[in-house]
């Protein structure tokens, strides 16, 4: 594996918490320089005092598509070159697929999906002049499996994962390289109250919803501070992959559900076969 150690230039989207604090502060600490963004500013502030002239610190809502614009241009502007685009701002609805409202639902897709295409859009032509790039998202085992009470926020993954998936055909031949990273279960602070927003609870699904988030509870979660490394390694690497398990869980699962599915599709097949209107 070739691995190319150069100082890199990185955008970060949601930088003032979990993973996007971790690798924020990792790349700085390696040398690199960062544009680093969140919604306050404020929450962000202190990596100014410690990091000097290597970070830019900007405010943005990724739902903001005219902000994303300008923010874009001016984290270009200012260090001459983006050589990684992390979209890593993300929250969970917490409901069941009954009890989200509309608003809620509007919401999450906003933030999760349009949000970080607002931000693809707003760097490509820049990648493309400059003829090299990185675009990573952070996305998640969930956007491959589901779970229930968080469905919306799996489905908001499942969409990202298509849409990079499709965007790495689509500039691979502009030398812009893309990457999913999918985290299993890690102790971020993805599961405090900021970074959760709660539909309203219906009565039928109280018992169903206590028992899943007890079941939760119990879940073995990584250490989100030993993951910058296989993060450098992502980035350093000549051939980097589209998709990336982040930790040790995620392969069996999806490998698990993959095969049920399959096994599904070919225990049917005969009558798929018949619905094209041929015979096998």
């Amino acid at each position: 594996m070739t691995q190319n150690t150069q100082s890199k230039i990185w955008f970060i989207t949601g930088s003032s918490r979990g993973f996007g604090k971790i690798w924020t502060e990792a790349a700085l600490q390696r040398g690199d320089k960062v544009i680093a963004t969140a919604r306050r500013l404020s929450s962000i502030a202190y990596l100014n005092e410690k990091y000097g002239d290597n970070v830019l610190t900007l405010e943005l809502d990724v739902t903001d598509t005219e902000k994303v614009k300008t923010v874009v241009q001016q984290a270009y502007d200012h260090f001459g070159q983006l050589d990684i685009v992390l979209n890593n701002a993300g929250y969970s609805l917490v409901g069941t697929i009954e009890e989200a409202s509309m608003d809620d639902i509007r919401k999450q897709y906003e933030t999760n999906i349009l949000g970080p295409v607002a931000v693809i859009q707003a760097v490509l032509p820049l990648l493309r002049q400059q003829g090299h790039g990185h675009i990573l998202g952070t996305s998640s085992s969930l956007g491959h499996v589901t779970l229930p009470v968080i469905g919306y926020y799996c489905s908001s993954k499942w969409a990202f994962e298509a849409i990079h998936e499709s965007l790495a055909l689509e500039v691979k031949a502009f030398g812009i390289r893309v990457t999913i990273i999918e985290p299993g279960a890690y102790a971020t602070e993805f599961g405090s109250q900021e970074s959760l927003q709660f539909a309203e609870t219906l009565d039928p699904y109280q018992d169903f919803k206590a028992q899943f988030f007890t079941d939760l509870g119990k879940m073995e979660k990584g250490d989100p501070n030993a993951t910058p490394a296989a993060i450098f390694s992502i980035v350093d690497t000549e051939n980097p992959p589209l998709r990336f398990n982040l930790g040790n869980g995620n392969l069996s699962w999806v490998s698990s559900v993959y095969a049920e599915r399959i096994a599904t599709w070919k225990e049917w097949d005969t009558v798929s076969a018949q619905a094209q209107g041929v015979s096998k």
